[in-house]
C-alpha cells in the first residue's frame, strides 16, 4: 500500500475510534471510555487503538480539542456585529452563544463541563476560541489599550467555561443559573480591566 493510502486508512481508523468514544460517552459515561471498550465497539484491534491513542487521556484530549474547535467555529458564525457599545449586552451575547453550543452538544457538556478529572484543555484550541470572543467584543466596543489583551480574553473565556462547569457539576446539567452566573462573572472581569485601563 502506498504512503497516501496508509495515511488515509490511519485517518479513517482515528475517526472510527473518536466516533466510538463519543457513542460510549453518551450511552455509558466517561468512565466507560476504555481501550477495551473502544476495541469491542469499533471492531478494531486493541493494538490499532493503542497505536493512535496510547492512553484514554490522550483520546479524551483529542475529543476535547475537537469540541472546542467546533465551539470556536460556531461562535465565529454567530458573533455578528450587534451595533451596541454596551459591554453588558456584548458579554451576554458571548455567554449565550457558548451556552447554546454546550446545550446542543451533550457530549461536549459531559467531557468538558461535567467531568471532574478533565484532561487539560488544549491551549491552541482555547486560543482560537478566545480570539473569536475578542474579535466579537472588538467589533462592537472600542476598548482601551490593555496590557496582554490576548491573555485577558483567554481568562474571560475560561471564566465562562469554568462557571458553566461548576453549574453542570452541581446541577447534573448546564442550566439557566450557569448562564446568569457566567454572564455576571465575565462582565465583572471585563469591567475591571476596562476601568484599570481607562
Amino acid at each position: 500500500m502506498d504512503q497516501l493510502g496508509k495515511q488515509k486508512r490511519s485517518k479513517e481508523r482515528i475517526q472510527i475510534i473518536i466516533d466510538t468514544a463519543e457513542q460510549i460517552l453518551l450511552e455509558r459515561g466517561i468512565d466507560a471510555i476504555t481501550i477495551a471498550n473502544i476495541s469491542k465497539y469499533s471492531g478494531l484491534k486493541r493494538t490499532s487503538t493503542y497505536k493512535f491513542f496510547p492512553t484514554t487521556n490522550s483520546l479524551k484530549s483529542v475529543m476535547i480539542d475537537s469540541y472546542i474547535k467546533k465551539c470556536s467555529k460556531e461562535f465565529e458564525s454567530k458573533s455578528i456585529n450587534i451595533s451596541t457599545n454596551q459591554s453588558s449586552v456584548i458579554i451576554l451575547r458571548t455567554v449565550e452563544i457558548l451556552f447554546n453550543f454546550f446545550q446542543n452538544s451533550k457530549a461536549a457538556q459531559i467531557i468538558i463541563l461535567s467531568n471532574t478529572l478533565t484532561p487539560t484543555m488544549p491551549s491552541k484550541s482555547i486560543h482560537e476560541l478566545s480570539s473569536q470572543v475578542q474579535a466579537f467584543v472588538d467589533m462592537n466596543i472600542e476598548l482601551p489599550d490593555m496590557f496582554n489583551k490576548d491573555g485577558v480574553f483567554r481568562v474571560l473565556t475560561q471564566i465562562i467555561i469554568s462557571v458553566f462547569s461548576l453549574n453542570a457539576k452541581e446541577s447534573g446539567a448546564l442550566n439557566e443559573v450557569g448562564k446568569i452566573e457566567a454572564n455576571r462573572a465575565a462582565h465583572a472581569y471585563l469591567l475591571n480591566w476596562i476601568n484599570q485601563s481607562s
